[in-house]
């Protein structure tokens, strides 16, 4: 036995390597869930416990992994700009399952544009630090031709 070998022998592996199963990741059920669904495919406004009947229809999900994934999807800005104008929310299958309410179109409706003022404000705020560093370098251009030595 060589050095090398009896070095791999002697230390175990302390931190094994672990891929999370697809199913533990939202990001990948969410994923899943819209190759699957056409509801999650369309952004279909669901039906309220859409998350019951994934579960029953597939036990082997996480709970609080598909909560997280039901999260991302219907805060999305896709789902909730087709909340504003759904009239009826969809099963898994595709079924109705009942009407949207008007406060519940009117709270997607808020949302989107809450979001949307936010995006404004921020791209407003990097376009003013954009120009308040392009005029820093600009001056700072200017001091160094005037008082730089040339070389």
């Amino acid at each position: 036995m060589n050095i090398t070998e009896s070095f791999a022998v002697s230390i175990p592996m302390t931190t094994p390597i672990v891929n999370p199963a697809p199913l533990e990741n939202p990001h990948t059920l969410l994923k899943q869930l819209q190759q699957r669904f056409p509801v999650f495919r369309d952004a279909l406004p669901l039906a309220i416990g859409i998350d019951k009947q994934i579960l029953a229809r597939h036990p082997e999900i996480n709970r609080k992994t598909l909560r997280i994934a039901l999260g991302m999807h219907t805060h999305s800005l896709r789902y909730l700009k087709a909340m504003e104008k759904a009239t009826i929310r969809h099963h898994l299958d595709g079924e109705t399952a009942g009407e949207v309410p008007a406060e519940h179109r009117q709270h997607a409706m808020d949302q989107v544009r809450e979001r949307l003022k936010k995006q404004a404000e921020q791209r407003k705020t990097q376009r003013e630090a954009d120009t308040i560093a392009r005029k820093r370098a600009e001056k700072l251009d200017q001091l160094v031709e005037k008082f730089g030595r040339n070389r």
